[in-house]
């Protein structure tokens, strides 16, 4: 029942699993965007972000708008490969809970 080595350890951290969920789901979004959409600050983001910089996860572009900076994150294909993965362990961990379960619930029956 332990298939716990297919988890990411990264994406164990539920505003991590949330950022790239939601960069799964889109391409160049903006940093205000996932800001808001994860309810983080600014400067939570920026940490959070920098890490899944490091593990090449995320895509970072800076730029401008006009005159102003502006910051756009893409799920890398390292990111998506490693949610896409994480995901699936998830998946395996609650079908291997909810099967043992059956298999009790079974035998406590008879």
């Amino acid at each position: 029942m332990h298939e716990h080595g297919q988890l990411d350890t990264a994406l164990l951290d539920p505003t991590r699993l949330s950022i790239v969920s939601l960069l799964a789901a889109t391409r160049w979004a903006e940093f205000s965007y996932v800001r808001d959409s994860v309810g983080l600050s600014d400067s939570a983001l920026s940490k959070q972000v920098s890490a899944l910089d490091r593990l090449g996860y995320v895509e970072v572009e800076k730029g401008y708008v006009g005159k102003r900076p502006r910051t756009w994150l893409n799920l890398s294909e390292t990111g998506r490969a490693a949610l896409t993965r994480h995901i699936a362990a998830l998946q395996r961990i609650a079908d291997s809970a909810s099967e043992a379960g059956q298999q009790h619930h079974k035998h406590t029956a008879d």
